[in-house]
């Protein structure tokens, strides 16, 4: 990804994140799946989400706005 990323680029971040959207934490605090491997899965979706959070922090507020009113189906 270059410094700015484009929208066509980072997609595939904001996709992934919406399949998966509610599925962090809340599944050992809220679901009682308390194994270590469990909580690996939601490190691993946590630190995704940085990914996306720092890629959304280059971009443009104009790029910004155009994903927030995008469909991700």
């Amino acid at each position: 990804m270059s410094d700015k990323p484009t929208i066509t680029e980072i997609l595939p971040l904001v996709k992934a994140y919406k399949e998966r959207w509610g599925t962090a934490l809340h599944i050992v605090l809220d679901d009682g799946n308390v194994s270590d491997a469990d909580i690996q899965y939601c490190l691993d979706r946590s630190r995704e989400d940085v990914q996306l959070a720092e890629a959304l922090l280059k971009m443009s507020k104009t790029q910004r706005r155009k994903l927030s009113r995008m469909r991700y189906d």
